[in-house]
C-alpha cells in the first residue's frame, strides 16, 4: 500500500459539480433565473426578519405612545393614529410588490430559456439535419430546463408571496385593533 492517498471530492465538491452540470444543461437562461431566484429568496427573509425581529418592537412603541395620550378621542388624537397606522403599513408591505415582481419574472425567464433551446434543436437540424437525436440533446434540455426551474421558482415565490402577505395583513389588524380609542 502507498503513501498517496488517493483524492476523494468532498459533498460540497461534488454539489457544486452537479451544480454546474446542471447550469451547462440548461443555458446562460438558467443563469437568468437563479439571480432573480437569489434576489427573491433574499428579499423574502429581509422580510421574515422585519416581521419576526422588528416589527414587533414598532407595535409595542406605538401602542405605549397611544395609550399615553390623555384624550384618544380628539381629532388630531385620530389623525395621528391614521398616520402611525400608514406608516405601519408602509414598513410592512415594503418590498411585497417586488417580490410578486420577481416571482412573475421567473415563468418569462423559463419561456426565454425554451425558446433559445428550440433554436439551439433548429440550429443542429439545420446543421447535421434530424437523423442524429444525439446532436439534438443538449439544445432540448436547454429547452424544458429553465422551463422547469421557472415554474418551481415561480410556484414557490408565490407560496411565500401570500403568506408574508397574510402575516402583514394580521399584523397590521392587530396593530389597528390596539390603538382603538380607549373611551
Amino acid at each position: 500500500m502507498t503513501d498517496i492517498a488517493l483524492y476523494q471530492p468532498n459533498f460540497a465538491d461534488q454539489w457544486w459539480s452537479s451544480l454546474a452540470n446542471f447550469m451547462t444543461q440548461g443555458g446562460p437562461v438558467l443563469w437568468g433565473l437563479a439571480l432573480v431566484a437569489g434576489m427573491c429568496w433574499l428579499v423574502v427573509v429581509e422580510r421574515v426578519l422585519f416581521i419576526a425581529l422588528i416589527f414587533p418592537n414598532t407595535h409595542q412603541s406605538l401602542v405605549s405612545r397611544w395609550e399615553s395620550r390623555d384624550n384618544q378621542a380628539t381629532w388630531a388624537s385620530r389623525v395621528i393614529r391614521d398616520g402611525w397606522l400608514f406608516d405601519a403599513h408602509t414598513m410592512l408591505f415594503r418590498h411585497l410588490n417586488f417580490i410578486k415582481g420577481l416571482v412573475a419574472i421567473c415563468p418569462m425567464l423559463g419561456l426565454l430559456g425554451t425558446v433559445t433551446g428550440m433554436i439551439t434543436v433548429f440550429d443542429v437540424i439545420a446543421t447535421d439535419g434530424n437523423s442524429d437525436p444525439r446532436s439534438m440533446a443538449a439544445g432540448i434540455s436547454m429547452a424544458t430546463l429553465p422551463t422547469l426551474a421557472g415554474m418551481v421558482i415561480a410556484l414557490a415565490g408565490m407560496f411565500a408571496h401570500a403568506r408574508l402577505f397574510k402575516a402583514c395583513e394580521r399584523r397590521e389588524a392587530a396593530l389597528s385593533k390596539a390603538l382603538r380609542s380607549q373611551q
